[in-house]
């Protein structure tokens, strides 16, 4: 079940891929990684797709990871007289307290810390963005507003605040139980929506602990001024354009996402690219040229891996959206123009003696021409920081640890396998000349290259690399 790619490929499940057959045709097709969607379905919805991907991955022999995506916390406006008003450009419109339905002039606002954090000269967007409002005064529990940009609004649409950083939790009273019960089936990644600063992750890790891989999604630009922060303490990070598009001017994402995978490459850690990369294959079963153009944009500046939504959750073509992606990738990869991409975009290793290694076997692999470098890990630590170096041969990722393996799944050019624990340098080569053998990476005369710590099964003791020729 060897990818012949070095980036990877997501896609959610949801009603157009909830049953055996069609998530297995997936997997076929392409992906690597499969996202549950807490802001949709129930737990029992939940937990039948799991037990679907975890066969799949006894089926096929290959580790499959699985992403648990919170909802985080939504800002909604109450309701309407009528359920609905129109906003006239020009005209003063009030956010407060009051429970009463509203109308063209004032709506209930059901969110306290809102009104302690937003001042005037500020933006409030309803209904993902499509309408402004400019923040005039905030006093007495009543934000007056001037729209700016009006249009018709109904019943519990969203808002957004570009401006100000909420005194709220990324996690909700419903994350928590959502968590409870994700972490409890198993899952592989934890996202955490709307993270704003550092100290989002640093509540969930204390939760979470190491049950899961924490994945901060990037959509509010307060996020965008500790990035590096942000990327550092996450152990992934997704660029979610969805919010981010909505909360930033529509012309700013594309440097944002620059901004992004430069952070996230510097810290090792990986990035995923998301939201509306193929969204027209929701309703045709070819995408845009834009679309293939945004895909391929994301291979070439070095993503871990680009992720589809509604492409394969409710769309109607959501395996032919899986294969178009995993082309544009291949043809992305075949470019040679990508590789010196790569290389360009090259960042120093740490002074450390696991990014000294990982930084020579990048080297060696390429002196020698090796065709795969074998990494031995615990933790997955040493194979990620492997990862970083984005080496022109495949990663073969060796760990005796399946959850080890399923979150390694994610990470660019990794192929991940689990297999026993080894003793002795001899042993050590023995089983990645086999590994390599068995699972496509090598034939007999080749080189390959191979990393690992001394002692034997320590994390984070990486300290040796030899070159083997496969027999």
């Amino acid at each position: 079940m060897r990818r012949i790619r070095k980036a990877k490929i997501v896609a959610t499940l949801g009603p157009a891929s909830n049953d055996l057959e069609t998530i297995t045709e997936l997997f076929d097709a392409g992906v690597d990684m499969f996202r549950f969607n807490f802001s949709h379905g129930s737990h029992a919805d939940h937990r039948a797709r799991h037990e679907i991907v975890r066969n799949l991955e006894k089926k096929t022999g290959r580790p499959i990871s699985i992403l648990a995506d919170l909802q985080g916390p939504k800002i909604r406006l109450g309701t309407f007289a009528g359920d609905s008003a129109m906003l006239k450009v020009g005209d003063q419109f009030v956010l407060d307290r009051d429970e009463t339905p509203g109308d063209a002039s004032r709506v209930y606002l059901p969110h306290p810390e809102l009104f302690a954090a937003v001042a005037a000269g500020q933006n409030l967007l309803l209904d993902d963005g499509k309408i402004r409002l400019s923040i005039e005064s905030n006093k007495d529990n009543r934000i007056v507003t001037r729209i700016a940009v009006g249009g018709k609004i109904s019943n519990r649409k969203g808002v957004n605040v570009p401006d100000a950083i909420l005194p709220i939790p990324a996690m909700t009273a419903k994350d928590r139980v959502d968590l409870d019960f994700a972490l409890s089936l198993g899952v592989d990644w934890v996202a955490l929506s709307f993270v704003q600063q550092v100290s989002d992750i640093t509540e969930a890790r204390e939760i979470i602990g190491d049950r899961a891989g924490i994945m901060s999604k990037i959509e509010k630009p307060a996020a965008m001024l500790d990035i590096d922060g942000i990327c550092n303490a996450s152990d992934s990070v997704m660029v979610a354009r969805g919010d981010l598009g909505v909360e930033l001017p529509a012309e700013q994402v594309p440097r944002a996402q620059k901004e992004i995978l430069k952070a996230s490459r510097k810290y090792g850690k990986p990035v995923i690219i998301a939201t509306q990369m193929l969204e027209s294959m929701t309703e045709s079963p070819v995408p845009t040229r834009a679309e293939t153009s945004d895909v391929a944009s994301a291979i070439y500046e070095g993503a871990d891996a680009v992720m589809l939504s509604a492409e394969s959750a409710s769309g109607k073509f959501p395996v032919k959206a899986v294969a178009m992606m995993d082309r544009i990738i291949k043809e992305v990869e075949s470019d040679p123009a990508y590789r010196a991409l790569l290389d360009a975009q090259q960042v120093p290793p740490l002074p450390t003696a696991e990014d000294a290694i990982c930084a020579a076997l990048r080297d060696v692999t390429k002196i020698v021409n090796a065709v795969a470098t074998v990494t031995y890990t615990t933790s997955g630590h040493t194979t990620m920081r492997a990862a970083r170096e984005r080496p022109t041969a495949p990663i073969l990722s060796i760990t005796p640890n399946i959850n080890t393996a399923r979150r390694l799944s994610l990470v660019w050019g990794i192929h991940s396998t689990v297999g026993s624990d080894v003793g002795s340098v001899e042993e050590m080569v023995k089983v990645a000349v086999s590994a390599a053998l068995r699972e496509g990476f090598a034939k007999v005369g080749e080189s390959i290259t191979v990393s690992a710590g001394l002692p034997f099964g320590e994390s984070g003791t990486t300290n040796l690399l030899h070159i083997a020729t496969v027999k």
